[in-house]
């Protein structure tokens, strides 16, 4: 049976192929090489890399490496130097430049600033082509592992654990000392030694925690320094950085991150102080989940003159009534008297004075009639006082909040459809549930910054391929209709005037 066979490798051909003609026109590859060159990159904070006995490379060629890298799921730095030497776009991308793994890792970790304001410039080019509404903003966090084990993570009681533990195992080590003959006296001074050596290490790392006055539970690791042991989900913990995003409604465009080594409570304002500045209003909604839900963040919010939806979560265990119904959700604050209104009808008065606790102020409303109150023990367990409401000087936002969710309750419905939109494509679809560098926070940001410009270049793409081929739809489905009513006013003039403008504008990604 005879096959197609190939050419042979010792050929001279005698008419060569050019690069430019092996790429074809509708190659993202192009889109990426437009992209960067339209960029000034000494102004947004690029440096040419220095080199020894030879001129430094390009930052342009560098960066256009990377996006196409992280477009294609490809993040490390000798895989990425492979690609420039078999990958014919990467090729064609570099002009057959072969730069080596660490000048490719270096470019990544020197220039994490400038590589968010690349990242600004795909948003600036999008409000540019009308692909963000600006009308309703979703914002939520996901933890991204860092190059940290969990062995390499120490706080106070882990250390006091390890220490203990120590403390034991070279007491009994010392009792079989004395007993051992000479072939396990070696074995077990072996054992002491290493014992004594931990010893030494786990005590300057206390002495680190117990030095660390910013939180008040310090943590220490010792392979990726900013990275924190945090909750992912439910009981699941890692070593993680977290990443903040707000999403834009429109196209599900990413318009901000942050990457941060916190939890979701004080992120809120941080991010929409950050999301008034990208799109110069604040004429929009912003949806949160429940994670966001501190009065704080509420007053920032108003402050900003921003409308914000954020799930209500439940009641903690501690703050629930015997009975549900006599929670404190049920008792009415009456604004002009200052007071709360409880389900018998009897009025919790407060003294004036504000209370501190460990974020906030607050005032404590309670009364006398709880102690003759027949249904007392549905309400409190509280055997001297009663019942005591809290009200703190942030509960004017939590409530207009609440008000907010139940008026528009269709609205915050579309936050997970909004927000997880980026994750499910970067984390499900690519892969990049991790940060691949190490070392400082800088880093890890740098790393997450060139993976959500992929994502919004690769979005754009998809939008303008998306446009054209529904253009084609379109217009086919209007010639029938033209064909068989023949109005006065042609409909496919009418139509190819409409789709003119958006031709223009995605001409780009071809």
């Amino acid at each position: 049976m005879e096959y197609l066979k190939g050419d042979s490798r010792t050929q001279l051909t005698l008419y060569t192929t050019c690069l430019e003609d092996m790429i074809p026109q509708d190659n993202s590859v192009r889109f990426i090489d437009k992209f960067v060159n339209s960029l000034n990159l000494q102004e947004l904070g690029f440096d040419a890399i220095a080199s020894q006995g030879r001129p430094s490379y390009d930052p342009a060629d560098l960066l256009k490496l990377y996006i196409y890298g992280y477009m294609n799921r490809t993040r490390s730095s000798r895989v990425l130097e492979k690609e420039c030497s078999r990958n014919i776009e990467v090729i064609w991308l570099l002009k057959n430049l072969k730069p080596d793994h660490n000048t490719i890792a270096r470019f990544r970790k020197e220039n994490s600033k400038a590589i968010k304001r690349v990242f600004r410039q795909s948003v600036t080019i999008a409000k540019n082509f009308n692909l963000i509404g600006g009308v309703l903003i979703a914002g939520d966090s996901t933890k991204l592992r860092a190059q940290n084990s969990k062995k390499n993570n120490y706080n106070k009681k882990k250390i006091e654990r390890h220490l203990a533990y120590i403390d034991k195992k070279l007491s009994q080590y010392n009792t079989e000392l004395a007993t051992a003959d000479n072939d396990s006296k070696v074995k077990i001074q072996k054992n002491i030694e290493k014992h004594k050596r931990h010893q030494v290490k786990y005590t300057q790392i206390k002495q680190e925690l117990e030095a660390d006055t910013t939180t008040e539970n310090p943590q220490l690791s010792t392979s990726d320094p900013d990275s924190r042991h945090q909750i992912v989900r439910g009981m699941i913990t890692e070593v993680c950085y977290t990443a903040q995003t707000t999403v834009d409604e429109k196209h599900n465009i990413l318009i901000d991150y942050k990457i941060t080594n916190q939890n979701d409570k004080k992120a809120m304002g941080m991010m929409l102080r950050r999301a008034k500045s990208i799109l110069r209003h604040h004429q929009f909604t912003a949806l949160y989940d429940k994670g966001y839900h501190t009065g704080s963040e509420f007053d920032i919010a108003h402050s900003l003159g921003i409308e914000t939806l954020v799930a209500i979560p439940n009641i903690g265990r501690a703050s629930q009534a015997p009975d549900p119904k006599y929670n404190v959700e049920y008792f009415k604050y009456d604004k002009h008297k200052d007071c709360y209104i409880c389900p018998q009808k009897q009025e919790l008065t407060s003294n004036q004075n504000w209370y501190k606790a460990r974020n906030y102020k607050f005032k404590q409303y309670k009364t006398k009639a709880c102690k003759t109150c027949p249904v007392r023990n549905l309400c409190t367990t509280a055997k001297v006082n009663g019942k005591i409401v809290q009200r703190s000087k942030y509960a004017h936002a939590i409530e207009g909040n609440a008000e907010r969710i139940k008026v528009n309750e269709d609205t915050y419905k579309k936050r997970q459809a909004i927000v997880e939109h980026p994750f499910g494509t970067i984390k499900r679809q690519w892969g990049f549930d991790y940060i691949i560098t190490k070392r400082t926070i800088e880093s890890a940001s740098a790393d997450f910054g060139l993976v959500a410009l992929a994502y919004n270049l690769k979005r754009i793409i998809n939008i303008g391929k998306a446009s054209k081929s529904t253009k084609k739809l379109c217009l086919c489905h209007f010639r029938r209709v033209n064909r068989l009513y023949k109005p006065k006013k042609s409909i496919i003039s009418v139509l190819k005037s409409l789709f003119y403008k958006r031709q223009e504008v995605f001409k780009i990604a071809t």
